[in-house]
């Protein structure tokens, strides 16, 4: 493991021989402008950690670090994503973008087909891949604060979902194959712009908690109280 965080660092000296086989990088709360190209060598890299740095693109070589599994991007400058990302067939565990400028998801991070945890708050999307279902395997999706007005009906494709946050958008409304995310257990809903809901939340038998607050022109419907009978907690 190499640890170099938290120490004011504009570039990222190359390990050399005191760290064959690196595994494990960590340059948490730098000013990294930019990754080394000595980096994209180390096809035994598990884990990427580059939050809170300065960084304002990724080069499309990080698709050559086929080990990943954990990478932390957020709390940086970056505008886009490039495709390759898409392409990391190892990176199953966690992928952080959060808190950056990014506009839109490419479509090719949809390959992700193990994928278990995705953070995009605190960006700048308007919309998200028309087709999510390669990311099946997506357990926990993570998208509050941006400036999403709808979702694709895709989103019924993710039936290992548990946890879909979504505050702090401008979604009006939900498609109805949000009934298909037959493994959620909460949703969070706040501060939006919704007006109503699919009746289709009722056939989703493991939901625990549903948030609505801040959504003033929402019209809740009567059936809540039958999503509440089924000891699901509503907030509204």
């Amino acid at each position: 493991m190499l640890d170099v965080s938290g120490q004011d660092l504009t570039e990222l000296p190359e390990p050399g021989g005191r760290f064959p086989g690196l595994e494990t990088l960590n340059a948490w709360r730098n000013r990294l402008r930019a990754l080394p190209d000595w980096l994209w060598e180390q096809h035994g890299l598990r884990v990427l950690i580059v939050a809170e740095n300065e960084l304002t693109g990724l080069s499309p070589r990080i698709a050559e670090l086929t080990a990943l599994h954990t990478l932390d991007l957020g709390h940086n400058r970056l505008t886009a994503v490039p495709d390759e990302l898409g392409t990391l067939p190892g990176l199953t565990e966690y992928l952080y973008l959060s808190d950056n400028r990014l506009t839109e998801l490419p479509d090719a991070l949809c390959g992700l087909h193990r994928l278990r945890y995705l953070g995009v708050t605190d960006n700048l999307l308007t919309e998200l891949p028309r087709d999510l279902s390669g990311l099946a395997a997506l357990r926990e999706f993570r998208l509050y604060r941006n400036a999403l007005t709808a979702l694709p009906d895709s989103i019924g494709e993710l039936t290992a979902l548990r946890e879909l946050h979504l505050r702090g958008n401008r979604l009006l409304r939900l498609p109805g194959s949000v009934g298909r995310l037959t493994d959620l257990r909460l949703l969070d809903l706040r501060d939006n712009g919704l007006r109503e809901l699919p009746r289709a939340l009722l056939g989703l038998p493991r939901l625990a908690k549903l948030d609505l607050r801040w959504n003033p022109d929402l019209r809740s419907p009567t059936w809540l109280a039958e999503l509440e009978a089924a000891d699901c907690v509503v907030l509204r």
